[in-house]
């Protein structure tokens, strides 16, 4: 029940991601579903292809979509509301990929694979549909930005995840202080302007 309910919060804040990112490109009702629906399960829907658990969840799962629906919904009628928020969209952003880091790490302790693959799964469930739907916006996926601390949040809260339950922590409050770390990461390197190192140079095109 415990990682139930991880997934359907990191479901809901994801489709309010996409659902802001498609109504500021002004897209319609089912271009809006479409962009809400691929940012929520497009990580997980990859995640579920490479560690061959087919059909991928949300087919066996008709939660997921009701859930997508009405947060969709729910969005699109309090839209304005939503975006009087301060940065609501990097907020449910970073909150999406910390609850589902540590998801797609569970998944992959649960098929036997190492810590090292298990971070690089939890990495791709939270970010990859955020990728799609950058894509299909026709923006850079954040993931590529120069500027932006994402997948290494993920890394780095993932790789504390398997610190800390070699400690004497019990496993819910390991993976709690997993998703705070990812998600207070991100916040800092926004805050502070930190980023990964220019490989370009300065002054250089």
């Amino acid at each position: 029940m415990f990682y139930f309910i991880i997934d359907i919060l990191g479901t809901i804040a994801f489709a309010i991601s996409g659902v802001l990112v498609a109504m500021n490109k002004r897209l319609d009702i089912f271009g809006v579903f479409i962009i809400a629906f691929v940012t929520a399960v497009g990580g997980g829907t990859l995640r579920d292809v490479l560690i061959g658990n087919t059909p991928v969840l949300w087919m066996k799962e008709p939660v997921y979509i009701t859930v997508i629906a009405v947060t969709v919904v729910f969005s699109v009628i309090f839209v304005k509301q939503l975006k009087y928020l301060r940065k609501t969209l990097f907020l449910f952003d970073t909150i999406g990929i910390g609850l589902f880091t540590m998801l797609g790490i569970e998944k992959g302790l649960a098929v036997d694979l190492l810590p090292v693959m298990c971070i690089a799964l939890g990495t791709i469930t939270a970010c990859f549909g955020g990728v799609i739907r950058d894509m299909l916006c026709n923006e850079i996926p954040v993931i590529f930005r120069r500027k932006e601390i994402y997948a290494t949040a993920c890394i780095l809260g993932g790789s504390s995840y398997f610190l800390f339950i070699r400690l004497p922590f019990d496993g819910a409050y390991a993976y709690i202080a997993a998703i705070l770390i990812i998600i207070t990461v991100r916040l800092l390197a926004v805050k502070f302007r930190i980023a990964l190192p220019d490989i370009y140079g300065k002054g250089k095109g």
